[in-house]
């Protein structure tokens, strides 16, 4: 009964991450979705600001402190093993949620992208943000990665194997692709508003601090030389750029 629970409940985890991630293009994007980055009424300058930086630090640290192994190692004394992942991204989910829906919108024009064939193109780009982020996650293990292994192999009484370290495809050009997706999704659009702007900027910030300093920190020490050497060898997110990083 009790694995049968934490199945039900990895599973409602999962979806939740789907909405989450599915809005998200169309909250960005300013497509299909009710409630959009640049939606809703717009209060004072300094409200929205603090209202907006707020919200995204919520999510900053839910991801940060959670991802740690010590909190992990914590955490599962607490709960089964098995639900600490879908824990994880539940609560990272609903923290994206609770962004789109008191996210405040700040619509003065930054940029405005007039001839039509240069937005198209700039939409694509766009898209491709949201796609690389999707398919890196299947060149590593996104199952692994959404908590879904970890619920089926607990059912099956089995204990989820420590993922391998492993670079197909995109992580041999960068060694976090799914952060360059969000990157270039965050920043691709043909019409830039204040607040998309400050959305952009502090998740950016946000990104390359928490990968460079928090990230990389573990993996070094979980993984070793092995990883130090791929430092070397493979540059952080910015494509084709020469890494001078020590390790």
């Amino acid at each position: 009964m009790k694995k049968s629970i934490i199945l039900l409940y990895g599973i409602l985890a999962y979806v939740v991450f789907l909405i989450a991630f599915l809005y998200a293009i169309g909250f960005v994007g300013n497509i299909i979705v009710p409630k959009t980055i640049d939606s809703g009424v717009e209060p004072t300058l300094l409200k929205a600001i603090l209202t907006n930086v707020i919200l995204l630090n919520v999510f900053a640290l839910q991801h940060s402190i959670m991802a740690r192994p010590a909190f992990k190692k914590w955490f599962t004394t607490i709960i089964s093993p098995a639900m600490e992942r879908s824990t994880y991204i539940l609560l990272s989910s609903l923290a994206l949620l609770l962004i789109y829906w008191q996210w405040q919108p700040i619509t003065t024009i930054v940029w405005k992208i007039e001839n039509e064939i240069v937005s198209l193109v700039i939409t694509g780009i766009f898209f491709l943000g949201w796609l690389i982020v999707l398919l890196s996650t299947f060149m590593i293990n996104h199952f692994e990665l959404f908590g879904l292994a970890q619920i089926f192999d607990n059912l099956k009484n089995k204990q989820t194997a420590n993922p391998k370290f492993q670079t197909n495809y995109l992580y041999k050009i960068v060694r976090h692709p799914i952060m360059l997706g969000f990157i270039i999704a965050f920043w691709a659009t043909p019409t830039m508003t204040v607040g998309h702007l400050l959305f952009a900027l502090v998740t950016t910030i946000y990104i390359f601090i928490a990968v460079k300093y928090l990230e990389e920190k573990d993996l070094r020490k979980f993984i070793g030389e092995k990883y130090e050497t791929y430092q070397k060898e493979v540059p952080m997110i910015i494509p084709f750029t020469k890494n001078k990083q020590k390790v």
